[in-house]
């Protein structure tokens, strides 16, 4: 039932705060906002364009890599540029259908990239653990496949939350405390309740991107037993490198994302808002500015390809 001192209705829109409680601070945040959304793009799109451009890194974990990137990209393009616009310009309004739509693009891109991480997983674990059978099992057409899955199964997963956040009633308080539109953020302002958006979203996070983190781990469980099977130390050491890399960009996906869930939904009160919204703001921005340096710097292959266009 809805609250007796509120009208439930359907705002046409919202108002994003921006980062709570550091408004008169916005410009300065917004700099390092800004640079590292210049920088995540450049280093993206040239990764990208490496990729595509170049034959002999029409691989596997190469491809799976650019399909990472491009996930990237639009992870960072969804929110950075609202972002720079409240810090810059103060438009706060965002129509409740533009929001909706940031909802669901966040949350269905934050899902494909986690099923991305797992085909890269499994990408190192044949090429390690199987490698006279990499090529065979990882075809193209078997790459598409597994990308296409991804795809799929994000927007399935996603779905039920757009659906749930229209059939909410909301109130009149229209003030979302973020800088850009996430799904508690917006439930949180109906009048009904929410209690099916809380367990449908738990579950979700536990179900999927759980078990994700289940199977990349044991992942590379089996590759490190493997690497430290080889009898080659330069073949240990160039294994390791690889894998390396991969696990820092698992670690910079995974670590903030699920602090940020998990604080926004048990940790409210016990950490301050502020540091909970600048973090899930760095969530969107750090990762896709990160990721091309870790894979040109560590990658022979992408590095001698960039410097010799």
């Amino acid at each position: 039932m809805a609250d007796v001192n509120h009208t439930a209705f359907r705002p046409g829109t919202f108002l994003l705060v921006g980062i709570p409680g550091l408004e008169k601070f916005h410009l300065w945040i917004s700099l390092p906002f800004f640079s590292m959304y210049i920088f995540a793009l450049l280093g993206n799109l040239v990764l990208l364009f490496t990729i595509v451009r170049e034959q002999s890194l029409h691989k596997p974990m190469y491809l799976f890599l650019s399909a990472l990137t491009v996930a990237d990209l639009l992870l960072s393009t969804t929110t950075v540029p609202r972002m720079l616009a409240i810090f810059w310009f103060r438009v706060r309004d965002i129509s409740f259908g533009a929001c909706l739509a940031q909802v669901f693009l966040v949350h269905f891109i934050f899902f494909a990239e986690s099923g991305i991480l797992v085909a890269m997983a499994f990408d190192r674990y044949v090429a390690i653990c199987n490698p006279l059978r990499y090529v065979t099992l990882l075809t193209h057409s078997v790459i598409w496949r597994i990308e296409l899955a991804a795809v799929v199964r994000s927007f399935c997963l996603i779905l039920p939350i757009f659906q749930l956040l229209l059939r909410l009633s909301y109130c009149r308080n229209r003030v979302i405390p973020h800088s850009y539109c996430e799904h508690m953020g917006v439930a949180r302002l109906a009048c009904t309740s929410i209690k099916v958006n809380v367990v449908y979203g738990l579950t979700v996070i536990l179900l999927s991107v759980g078990v994700d983190v289940v199977l990349i781990a044991v992942s590379y469980g089996l590759i490190l037993r493997a690497v430290f099977q080889l009898p080659s130390a330069g073949a240990r050491r160039k294994a390791m490198s690889t894998c390396g890399s991969h696990l820092c960009i698992i670690l910079l996906f995974y670590t903030p994302a699920f602090f940020s869930f998990f604080t926004h939904r048990f940790g409210g009160h016990s950490i301050p808002r502020h540091v909970h919204i600048l973090l899930a703001c760095l969530y969107v921005v750090v990762p896709p500015m990160l990721n091309p340096i870790i894979y040109g710097v560590n990658n022979k292959q992408i590095r001698e390809t960039v410097m010799s266009m």
